[in-house]
């Protein structure tokens, strides 16, 4: 195996940490409209996520830098072609950002309102925006000869890639109601698992359309495995959230997550960014790679560097683990 495959494998294992990551993240963000019943409860979920949703982005910086670095071509095209995309997603992530940090620096109603409002709305935006770009990229987009993506936002926003988004979105809901259940305690608890069981139901009917469209068009047997892995750990997720038993039903949305998006990226290979105007204009792991040399300093970089942030990480999940509650929440002043 060369070094450029093993670096898109490495930035497939990245993309699969941040969805598994950020999915709950996104899900909760979700749930402040779609599950809380008022601003306590909408304070418990934030709080589920509020010491880890910023160390679940590191996932992202990595997967972009490592894109960047490893794949400058697909990096130039990708982001050129998806600028406006990815723009909103940015931002989004920027407002997200502060709408957790300045939520509660005010009293007044209307100051968290908005805050709150902002929160639901950059977490379901970049959950199904996300979807429709991974969509996009494993079906192919208008690449020519230059490498440069000749088409326009429209051809974005066809079926499959909106069908894409729709599978995130609600894959993203399931993930972040049953890491809700796992995580709270009380009213809120029973409802987070009353709701992913239905949530469920229709991300896997969505995700079952996507993933066997998928895997018609670009699909292999290993891309096959990844999809009947999927659609197994949804079943039991739903199954384990049915019989309450939340740290399994987590785990295996989790396990759902991580297929998915593997099987994305097995239908992919050896392409990162199939052209649809001409096969041989498509970009792959060898003619958008960077130099041997790069590809060598990133690996003992990364080798480094790795081991510690996934200590880390997992410390602080470790330190948060409990559950909370209303109880928990101090009432406004």
């Amino acid at each position: 195996m060369q070094l450029h495959d093993v670096w898109f494998v490495l930035i497939a294992v990245l993309w699969i940490g941040y969805f598994f990551l950020e999915g709950f993240d996104f899900g909760i963000g979700v749930l402040t409209k779609a599950l809380a019943r008022d601003r306590k409860e909408r304070r418990v979920l934030i709080n589920t996520i509020g010491p880890v949703w910023d160390g679940n982005e590191v996932w992202l910086l990595s997967a972009g830098g490592a894109t960047f670095a490893a794949f400058p071509e697909w990096y130039a095209t990708l982001f050129s072609g998806f600028y406006l995309p990815l723009l909103i997603i940015l931002l989004c992530l920027i407002v997200r950002g502060v709408a957790f940090e300045y939520r509660a620096k005010r009293p007044e109603e209307r100051w968290q309102t908005n805050w709150e409002h902002a929160i639901f709305w950059t977490s379901l935006i970049p959950a199904l925006l996300w979807g429709v770009a991974f969509g996009n990229i494993v079906r192919g987009v208008k690449i020519d000869a230059d490498m440069e993506y000749v088409g326009t936002l429209g051809d974005l926003l066809n079926p499959y890639a909106l069908l894409g988004g729709l599978v995130t979105l609600t894959l993203f809901t399931f993930h972040g109601a049953v890491f809700a259940a796992l995580k709270t305690v009380g009213d809120i608890r029973v409802r987070a698992r009353a709701l992913a069981s239905k949530v469920g139901l229709l991300a896997a009917v969505l995700a079952l359309g996507f993933l066997i469209w998928t895997q018609v068009d670009t699909g292999d047997g290993w891309s096959l495995l990844a999809m009947v892995v999927a659609v197994t750990a949804l079943v039991g997720a739903l199954v384990a959230n049915a019989a309450g038993r939340e740290g399994w039903s987590f785990a295996l949305s989790g396990v759902t997550v991580a297929a998915a998006v593997a099987m994305l990226f097995l239908a992919l290979f050896p392409n990162v960014m199939p052209s649809s105007l001409n096969e041989a204009w498509s970009l792959n792991v060898t003619n958008a790679s960077s130099t041997p040399y790069t590809l060598k300093i990133m690996t003992w970089c990364a080798g480094i560097a790795t081991p510690i942030v996934l200590l880390y990480q997992g410390w602080t999940y470790w330190v948060f683990r409990k559950r909370i509650g209303t109880q928990h929440i101090a009432d406004a002043h």
